[in-house]
């Protein structure tokens, strides 16, 4: 299938961010670039326990990342970790970013479709990656109250079903769009299902052909 666009009047051209547009995680990485090995290590060590449970499916996987989230943010200025998003992008995006999806983004930029990640990281790391791609951004919103990270989610975890909400909270029925959508995860199953063309890992050097069934 094609990425150009013939006629973008009406055209939402949405892309997962990790595993899609980059080349691996980028919330962990980043936690472990802002708060430096030690801390992160020291950090990391609380959530043996969580992970096990995760693992043995007595912990969901929203359960987990809120303990990640909490272990690793809670108290944290916003401020501080804006900069270091902006600190992360610059020293990371070449290593990170997928050269084939930068071209993708481009194209449907190009072509004039309405163009945003959506994505389950926090919005506050990736708001520099979107910014520098010249695209919107849908993520999970974290929680501030008086320029301080609670440590809690605001909202909900921006994966699976709340993809389709989220982009539907934003930008109306999404059956007003012919929309493009890009992912690589069951997190992406709803939102690939709702487009009319889905590109299921098409960045991958190794591409499956189809979609696991949802």
């Amino acid at each position: 299938m094609d990425n150009d666009v013939v006629n973008a009047g009406n055209a939402l051209s949405v892309f997962d961010f990790d595993g899609t547009l980059t080349k691996r995680d980028s919330f962990v990485p980043f936690l472990l670039f802002a708060f430096g090995h030690r801390v992160f290590a020291r950090r990391l060590v609380r959530l043996v326990i969580p992970a096990l449970k995760y693992i043995g499916r007595r912990a969901t996987r929203d359960e987990l990342k809120d303990i990640l989230i909490r272990t690793f943010l809670a108290g944290v200025e916003a401020t501080w970790v804006e900069q270091k998003a902006a600190d992360f992008c610059e020293r990371y995006w070449t290593r990170l970013m997928r050269p084939s999806g930068l071209i993708a983004v481009a194209t449907q930029v190009n072509s004039g479709a309405i163009v945003t990640i959506c994505s389950a990281s926090p919005a506050m790391v990736l708001k520099p990656f979107a910014d520098r791609l010249g695209i919107r951004l849908i993520g999970t919103d974290l929680e501030v109250k008086d320029g301080v990270l609670t440590g809690r989610i605001s909202g909900q975890n921006c994966r699976c079903a709340q993809k389709v909400e989220r982009l539907q909270a934003v930008y109306g029925p999404l059956s007003s769009y012919h929309l493009r959508a890009w992912g690589d995860t069951r997190g992406d199953y709803e939102m690939l299902a709702a487009a009319q063309e889905p590109y299921w890992r098409p960045f991958h050097r190794v591409k499956s052909k189809k979609m696991p069934p949802i």
